[in-house]
């Protein structure tokens, strides 16, 4: 029997932090399924989804703690084993001047209409021409039963105005 964890982790960036997961992992009998790890504002951050031995959780809850006096933060939680998601996939993309509130005011209106975020990467770069600070982000949404690609744009092209940016909405590539 094999259960799913989550490791959340944190620390100063530096080389061999992933490394040093990926020990503990395979001595705990791990297995890696999938991760998201990055550098933010200066540190080492993400998380790992990891399928280990039901009675394996004590050991790489040990070698997780060595991790930790390395310097990376390492919290453990159990993974949801929950059903795979209902709805129709969507990919936004959005960019702009940057300022205080986009990022509140997309999500609201995407909550409205029962818009799941199941990805979200955000970044600033400086514009070519002028050097202002430009605003991007790319978002995987999760749209439920009886919301159309066409709703989602309509709701966000009603606040684009007010925040400044310009939505792109497309429907993936079929898998």
């Amino acid at each position: 029997m094999h259960s799913t964890v989550i490791l959340s982790v944190i620390g100063a960036d530096r080389p061999g932090l992933t490394e040093a997961l990926a020990v503990a992992v395979q001595a705990a009998g791990g297995n890696w399924l999938e991760s998201r790890l990055t550098r933010l504002g200066g540190s080492y951050v993400g998380s790992v989804l990891v399928e280990l031995p039901a009675d394996a959780l004590e050991i790489l809850r040990d070698k997780a703690a060595h991790v930790d006096a390395a310097g990376l933060k390492v919290t453990i939680a159990a993974a949801s084993q929950a059903e795979p998601p209902a709805g129709t996939p969507l990919d936004l993309s959005l960019v702009g001047q940057d300022r205080p509130g986009i990022v509140k005011e997309v999500s609201a209106a995407l909550a409205r209409l029962g818009v799941n975020i199941e990805e979200l990467e955000t970044g600033t770069e400086a514009e070519s021409w002028s050097g202002n600070q430009l605003f991007r982000a790319t978002l995987a949404l999760r749209v439920p039963a009886g919301i159309s690609a066409a709703a989602v744009q309509d709701a966000l092209e009603a606040i684009s105005g007010e925040i400044m940016v310009d939505f792109t909405v497309v429907s993936p590539p079929a898998a």
